[in-house]
């Protein structure tokens, strides 16, 4: 005489297997975004990963600066000086008074500034098209040390800075060239400001969109109606 057969429970009632449980996805929601992993999600990576990204992109981008500093003191024009010896005290003066050499240094390194930040802009979009705050705030303020170390490796590569000692090496009468000098300090700000502007206007432009929230898997639904 055999015991009889005692039918297995339903299958919502048999208990989830050991070390798991089965977790049913809501009504409605559709696949995992394409692209989208475990590490960053549908909504990007997460600010941790965001802020090591910006931290990156800041150090990367304020060492440029040291390049930006070269180019200025290599295509920024000279400003010619003059010494010479009056009542046997050295003197040093303007070779031409209305020559407008200082303006182009000025301007070269505005230039050369915007230059550098929209590269960077793009350089960045290219890598991290989803954005974010972190790495534009990592543009801004790596612009702005990017900037501050060019103006103190041009003026270091550029003409000595004791005039008067230069005028008495070359000699009375010698035409000589005046150390670099940024007379507009808000050229500093240029880099940072061509960056932002130019990663703002490519995340617009080119970066991906935010899901339509009345989406669903057949096509867009109507906005609910209050």
């Amino acid at each position: 005489m055999t015991a009889p057969l005692t039918p297995p429970p339903p299958p919502h009632e048999q208990p989830p297997h050991d070390g798991w449980q089965a977790v049913s996805a809501p009504p409605g929601a559709g696949p995992a975004p394409h692209g989208a992993t475990a590490a960053y999600g549908a909504d990007g990576p997460g600010m941790k990963i965001e802020l090591r990204d910006a931290t990156a992109i800041t150090v990367v981008v304020a060492i440029a600066g040291a390049l930006l500093g070269v180019l200025w003191s290599w295509l920024s024009p000279h400003v010619p000086l003059v010494g010479d010896v009056v009542d046997n005290t050295w003197v040093v003066y303007l070779k031409d008074t209305e020559g407008e050499q200082a303006i182009g240094v000025d301007g070269t390194f505005t230039l050369l500034a915007l230059a550098f930040g929209a590269v960077s802009a793009l350089v960045v979009f290219l890598l991290r098209k989803r954005g974010g705050v972190p790495l534009v705030v990592a543009l801004a303020v790596g612009g702005l040390l990017g900037s501050l170390l060019a103006w103190r490796v041009g003026i270091w590569l550029g003409p000595p800075q004791n005039v008067l000692a230069h005028a008495k090496d070359v000699g009375k009468g010698v035409t000589f060239s005046a150390p670099l000098k940024l007379g507009a300090k808000g050229a500093l700000l240029a880099w940072s400001v061509a960056a932002l502007v130019v990663h703002l206007g490519l995340t617009a432009l080119f970066g991906p969109r935010d899901p339509d929230p009345y989406a669903t898997p057949y096509g867009p639904a109507a906005p609910p109606v209050a």
